[in-house]
């Protein structure tokens, strides 16, 4: 048996072409690629503003069940459903997410796919990239920085400093920065009071850009942000402190999309990175709406399982951005549906068709929750080595008798030879307009309310249960005009439930929200539940123990 070649191996074997050839296939100038090396470039904003009046292309969702240690492979089968389509004939661009750094060297690795289905440069994309974390970040501190620098100067805007809700981030997981006591050392240092860190994917910064329409928009959203209340309770907003203006300028280039290739030389938009399971976890509205007027078909992806990302998709990105998706695909493994059947991680390669079938409950759940959007559905088998023909029937028999279907992809081996199959399922999908998209609740639904209606409706709880403060802070900002802003949950990825280890698909449970942060700038209001953190930690063993430069100056162990 041939041996088989790691991720970044594959990647760096790669027969890019240059990134002013790939920009010209879609239509984009060389004038208007601002290039980064030979392999990746930012697309102008002038040139972005010329494409408006295109017609818009078809949208495909790419979601997964819930992930499992056991891997599902949706960057990957994004990446490899754009190849295939580009394969069958269809002009077809890549939207993905960015990388984030804190996972990069805690526990997930990189996010630009694998195998033969991969976005390069890969090592770039999950290390610095060009720049837009970190401008991200910057801008956000400075906003930090100008807080307690106003406070120090006297504090003109009677900002109360046991009331400030602007925190500081960072691009690692470091759990000893959650929660800080800032400005100790004396009267040169400011005023002490708590504050703490949220990684830089949590960032309201981070969903603004991603948000945010051109400069001009992002300028307002960013002057929309509350950083802080008065005694009185009344809210300082980011243009109150003057932040606005150079926050944006700061975001200048993030703002603009970053195009690079896959493995096969076709066209990715990877711009912007926020999580989906304390984000909305889509890629950024610039990106996604400039594919859809340079292609036939744009195939994006949202974070973690269709309960967080697809949700957030649909009643967060697609509701503020006006887009309607043709259709989604679900990402599934025959391993991870053993896994979500109670069978353990190292028993995985061995045949089990009752765990499948036990397991298949979880993606079930999934085309259900989908379907209640209005978009058809089309499950995505991605393809193991382990997996045996009795297991991939049973889950083909399952999705079948839930009116859908799931097919057989070997994208990861095969590249897009491998992934035709779904590619032809999702044209014939798009092409029938058979999506019917509307999002699950209405603008004018009460927040808590929206709240609720997620917890029963997606994540088939009995109920959300909130102190008496929290639904006081909700009625609160309906009464000052937020109450038509959309919910974005954070809730642990790993289940419905808010408990990681209900796997499966439990009902019957309750959802505590344990917060709420309200984000003007980017338009939503953030709900906290459970034990999730909106800054993760290192596990006992980090990725980053195994990350290294070789002898030859290349990077090895990342991914």
């Amino acid at each position: 048996m041939a041996e088989v070649k790691s991720d970044i191996e594959i990647a760096r074997a790669a027969k890019k072409k240059p990134i002013q050839e790939i920009g010209a296939r879609i239509g984009i100038p060389t004038e208007h690629l601002l290039p980064y090396g030979h392999d990746k470039a930012k697309v102008s904003a002038e040139f972005i503003k010329s494409v408006k009046g295109n017609k818009d292309g078809k949208l495909i969702l790419v979601t997964a069940i819930n992930p499992t240690p056991a891997g599902e492979g949706k960057t990957t089968t994004t990446v490899g459903l754009g190849d295939g389509l580009n394969r069958i004939g269809k002009k077809a661009i890549i939207c993905i997410r960015e990388a984030s750094l804190g996972p990069n060297f805690g526990v997930k690795g990189g996010a630009a796919g694998g195998g033969l289905a991969q976005v390069v440069p890969m090592e770039d994309m999950n290390l610095h990239f060009t720049g837009d974390f970190h401008a991200i970040t910057t801008a956000h501190n400075l906003l930090s920085a100008l807080i307690d620098n106003h406070i120090y100067w006297g504090n003109e805007l009677g900002i109360d400093t046991r009331r400030v809700a602007w925190r500081r981030v960072m691009d690692m997981n470091d759990r000893a920065l959650r929660e800080i006591i800032c400005s100790l050392g004396g009267v040169a240092n400011g005023y002490p009071r708590e504050a703490g860190f949220d990684i830089t994917v949590a960032s309201e910064v981070m969903a603004i850009l991603c948000l945010a329409t051109d400069l001009k928009d992002l300028e307002k959203r960013l002057g929309d942000i509350i950083v802080a209340y008065r005694r009185d309770k009344s809210p300082v907003y980011a243009r109150d402190l003057k932040a606005d203006g150079a926050m944006a300028v700061l975001l200048k280039d993030a703002m603009q999309p970053n195009l690079v290739q896959t493995l096969e030389n076709n066209p990715a938009f990877v711009h912007g990175g926020p999580f989906a399971n304390i984000a909305h976890g889509c890629n950024s509205v610039v990106a996604t709406t400039t594919a859809l007027k340079l292609a036939n078909y744009v195939v994006t992806e949202a974070g973690f399982g269709a309960d967080l990302g697809a949700e957030k998709f649909f009643d967060i990105k697609c509701r503020k951005a006006g887009l309607k998706p043709s259709a989604a695909v679900i990402v599934a493994t025959v391993r991870a549906m053993k896994m979500n059947g109670g069978i353990k991680k190292e028993d995985l390669g061995k045949e089990n068709i009752e765990a499948v079938k036990k397991g298949c409950l979880n993606l079930g759940r999934h085309i259900e929750n989908v379907k209640q959007f209005g978009v058809p559905a089309v499950v995505a088998i991605n393809h193991f080595t382990t997996d045996t023909e009795a297991e991939i029937q049973a889950m083909k028999d399952f999705v079948k008798a839930q009116g859908a279907e799931a097919i057989l992809c070997k994208h990861w081996a095969q590249g897009s030879a491998g992934i035709e199959d779904l590619a032809k399922k999702v044209v014939e999908i798009a092409e029938s307009g058979a999506s019917q998209f509307s999002p699950l609740y209405p603008d004018e639904m009460p927040l808590f309310e929206k709240v609720n209606t997620i917890v029963k409706r997606i994540y088939r709880g009995d109920e959300a249960i909130a102190d008496k403060s929290i639904r006081d802070q909700l009625h609160a900002w309906e009464q000052a005009g937020y109450g038509n802003l959309p919910v974005c949950m954070a809730k642990t990825q790993y289940s419905f439930s808010t408990d990681p280890n209900l796997r499966g698909a439990p009902t019957g449970h309750t959802v505590p929200v344990r917060e709420v942060r309200l984000s003007a700038g980017a338009g939503f209001v953030v709900i906290i539940c459970g034990e999730v953190m909106t800054m993760p930690g290192l596990p006992k063993a980090p990725s980053s123990e195994k990350i290294f430069l070789n002898e030859q100056g290349q990077i090895e162990g990342l991914f």
